[in-house]
């Protein structure tokens, strides 16, 4: 038997026993030590307003369908999570020079206490890799792609909205490719880590219009880029005020129902705004021959490796499973109470709550 943390309705989690299986050809069996909560796409789960919930996704048009389609997920939905830490405690016999018994690896395979995955689906840890770093592989490779999108140029002006995990990575990102950043979020705490990272100014847009002031900063010019990863549209509204005439937007956030706020016929038009999506589903096609996604995940943990990219100071809790719903709860309705929390499936449910880690 093993732990697996489940959405049964909007916000209802509840924490499960499920019986272990037998190993088929080709997997591994993998013990979780870590497992990172996302506060952007599973939350849209955890609140029911993810659009897999109300409409059919369909692979091979790539359109979701309307009124009348069944949706392509329903609740129960187990072990939502994407970016998790392991040890391999069991190989198929026919697993032949790949995953051993006792690796650390890193992969997709959701909260819970334990997976039966194909062998070729995790990954190890690098070597100087903190386990706790590794559980941001995914996150990271999420950061990494919106950065690619933007394409930065050395010196040039990039303002990042939303200092979340995935926000904060942008901005670590960002400032290691040579440009400035000017940072936008609601919240001090985030604010307060962005400019500990290095950006050159912090911006909170419940305090007066955000373009206005960047334009102020750069002489009435404005940003050459804006990256917008809260999935806000309001937020996307301001990034797209925010940049000069023939700058490029970069919609990064996981937006859910209709654009409200959004009004594509004041800035966007008259500056001539390019508007660029990112998703972790594919890179950007231009870079297509060069990358993908494995080299998006092992790009980010070797920075990580070379002490570049500092994701384990974002960790402000670490739980067991069995705590959950309060974790949840607390990234829903009190977002500036955490940044990043971690489940830990090694860790005793009977035992004291972790302390926060550098909160």
């Amino acid at each position: 038997m093993y732990r697996v943390v489940q959405f049964t309705g909007p916000r209802q989690v509840e924490v499960a026993e499920l019986p272990s299986r037998a190993l088929g050809p080709g997997e591994v069996r993998v013990r979780t030590r870590y497992s990172g909560i996302s506060a952007g796409t599973e939350l849209t789960a955890y609140r029911g307003t993810n659009p897999y919930l109300t409409k059919t996704w369909n692979p091979a048009t790539r359109l979701f369908g309307g009124a009348g389609t069944a949706p392509s997920q329903s609740y129960p939905i187990p072990g939502g999570g994407y970016s998790e830490v392991g040890e391999i405690t069991e190989v198929a016999p026919d697993v032949d020079g790949g995953p051993a018994p006792g690796d650390l690896v890193w992969g997709i395979w959701g909260h819970r206490g334990e997976a039966t995955v194909p062998a070729g689906t995790v990954r190890p840890v690098p070597e100087g890799v903190d386990p706790l770093a590794a559980s941001f592989a995914r996150v990271g490779a999420v950061a990494l792609n919106a950065v690619l999108a933007a394409s930065p140029h050395l010196g040039e002006l990039v303002t990042v909205f939303g200092q979340g995990v995935i926000g904060l990575l942008v901005t670590q990102m960002a400032l290691r490719s040579g440009v400035q950043v000017i940072a936008v979020d609601t919240l001090e705490r985030r604010r307060d880590k962005a400019t500990e990272f290095g950006a050159e100014l912090v911006l909170d847009p419940m305090a007066g219009e955000v373009a206005e002031r960047v334009r102020e900063y750069t002489g009435g010019t404005g940003a050459d880029v804006a990256i917008e990863i809260s999935g806000s549209y309001l937020a996307l509204h301001e990034a797209i005020r925010t940049v000069t005439t023939g700058g490029r937007v970069v919609a990064a956030g996981f937006y859910q129902e209709e654009g409200r706020g959004l009004r594509l016929g004041e800035e966007f038009h008259h500056n001539r705004a390019e508007l660029v999506s990112s998703q972790i589903g594919g890179v950007p096609a231009t870079l297509s021959g060069r990358w993908d996604q494995a080299r998006l995940n092992e790009t980010f943990l070797c920075l990580c490796a070379r002490r570049v990219l500092d994701p384990v100071s974002l960790v402000t809790h670490v739980l067991p499973p069995s705590r959950a719903a309060e974790a949840y709860e607390v990234l829903d309705t009190n977002p500036a109470g955490a940044l990043q929390i971690v489940l830990d499936f090694e860790e005793d449910q009977a035992c004291p709550p972790s302390p926060a880690r550098n909160s």
